[in-house]
């Protein structure tokens, strides 16, 4: 099940709302619980048991690095801990490319091993990141272990991030694990949450992806125009689309008493990678910067030592994403860029006028998109040379079937969605208000809240009925 099908929409969500509101408070928790294993075990039942075996190890390897913090036991716990959970996700994750590109090189028969069903568990790189930050959390004792099971147990499988993310702490929502309420202003906020992050992934992430997904399935001569519009179609899925996912997984996390953080802080408008990293899947880089670069001495150390650390945890940030050699590659770039930044290009971009810098941003993470949606190295080198190679192609043929009304308004919507626009608007309106009359302001602010409202319906009316209309896409971040 996923957040967008109208299963969930239209049944899902508004039963498991209703029973989390009859429940009396001593219970809610398993019936959050029971709702979210449900949510989980829908369509796919096999890797219930993989979420609950990853649920018990870690709370009784919590329980024991509590009880024996600060000797050699509790380092061993952590260590084995920490190898259960990277060794879960190397068997579903990675086993199958490594016996395949093993067999390539003639070290390994591949034929030794049946692939045939394999499946990755759903959401398995999310729950475990989130299970080795909570090891590491109890050992450095920012946060107690969790005693009780069932509170554990939600914050593993809690349905709006599991799937997806944000990659939540348990630090950050220990204390409404055992006691949160819901009112009728948060339960407001969060269902505009869910409706503004839905309408981000029907009305333009499916748009956008479905002229991403022609071009890069094409198998003639694309040439250039048609490459950059199939990789800025791509590029605008990809941030609707995952961002999306957060804003409703926050918003369905608030219906229900939990405060998760941002995930997203409009990555396209940064001025560098550097700062790209910063707005960019925050619940992610935050990860690996607190619990791999900084434990591997971060930037403190030498500047070769430094560099070092950079493409380290960017090789392992592109491996996260997938068992494909076009994230390994997609990660080391990003380790690259970020590393020449550090070393030199920053001083450089810092003089440079902020026009420039914002281009020479944009067209590196374009460009590194190309190694993201690839099926694999030569599609993506394939493709890399029709955006360079300055080739017109059949751009008449593609521009009839791709330059329609529907793609130009969601291209319109992409540009405007992601620019701070609601801050815009928020200062605005803390400025114009005082200035302003008692009674014009208000109307003023009447007008507002009526205009927020009527804004908000509209985006639920239409996502609605474009799931009424078509079949949902899954999301990108999903298979991860």
């Amino acid at each position: 099940m996923v957040l967008n099908s109208p299963f969930f929409v239209f049944l899902f969500l508004p039963a498991a709302l209703a029973l989390y509101f009859v429940t009396p408070k001593q219970w809610k928790n398993l019936a959050l619980f029971a709702a979210s294993l449900f949510f989980y075990a829908w369509g796919d039942s096999l890797s219930l048991a993989v979420l609950l075996g990853s649920t018990a190890v870690n709370y009784g390897f919590g329980m024991l690095i509590e009880r024996s913090s600060g000797n050699r036991t509790g380092r061993l716990g952590l260590f084995a801990g920490i190898c259960a959970n990277l060794g879960l996700l190397l068997y579903y994750k990675y086993l199958k490319f490594a016996v395949q590109n093993l067999d390539a090189v003639n070290l390994l028969d591949a034929g030794r091993f049946d692939f045939s069903g394999w499946h990755l568990p759903l959401g398995i790189s999310f729950f475990t990141f989130g299970a080795v930050s909570y090891l590491m959390d109890v050992y450095r004792k920012k946060t107690a272990a969790e005693v009780n099971f069932l509170s554990f147990a939600l914050y593993m499988a809690l349905f709006p991030k599991i799937l997806a993310g944000p990659i939540v702490r348990y630090a950050d929502i220990s204390g409404e694990l055992h006691a949160r309420g819901v009112d009728l202003e948060s339960l407001g906020r969060g269902a505009s949450r869910f409706v503004f992050g839905l309408g981000k992934k029907v009305l333009i992430a499916n748009p956008a992806a479905m002229v991403a997904d022609q071009i890069f399935s094409a198998k003639g001569d694309l040439g250039m125009p048609v490459a950059w519009l199939g990789i800025l179609c791509y590029t605008v899925q990809i941030y609707f689309d995952f961002s999306g996912y957060s804003d409703m997984a926050i918003g369905l996390g608030r219906m229900f008493g939990f405060t998760f953080a941002e995930n997203f802080n409009y990555p396209y408008i940064s001025q560098s990678i550097r700062e790209f990293w910063r707005r960019w899947h925050i619940s992610l880089s935050s990860w690996f910067r607190d619990y791999l670069y900084i434990p591997l001495g971060g930037s403190h150390a030498s500047s070769a030592r430094t560099y070092g650390n950079l493409i380290m945890v960017f090789l392992l940030c592109g491996l996260w994403h997938g068992a494909n050699w076009t994230f390994i590659v997609w990660g080391l770039y990003h380790g690259f860029f970020l590393t020449v930044e550090r070393a030199f290009l920053g001083r450089t971009l810092q003089k440079a006028a902020t026009p420039l810098r914002h281009v020479y941003t944009i067209l590196v993470i374009m460009t590194g998109w190309v190694f993201f949606r690839a099926d694999n190295l030569p599609h993506a080198l394939r493709f890399l040379q029709a955006m360079f190679s300055f080739s017109w192609g059949e751009f008449e043929y593609y521009s009839m079937n791709f330059f329609s009304r529907e793609l130009m308004l969601t291209l319109a919507m992409a540009v405007i969605g992601s620019m701070p626009v609601p801050g815009f608007l928020r200062t605005l309106r803390a400025r114009i208000e005082p200035v302003l009359r008692p009674q014009f302001a208000k109307i003023f602010a009447a007008n507002c809240t009526l205009g927020s409202l009527a804004f908000f319906i509209l985006v639920l009316v239409a996502s609605l009925m474009q799931l009424a209309a078509s079949t949902y896409s899954p999301f990108i971040y999903a298979r991860f």
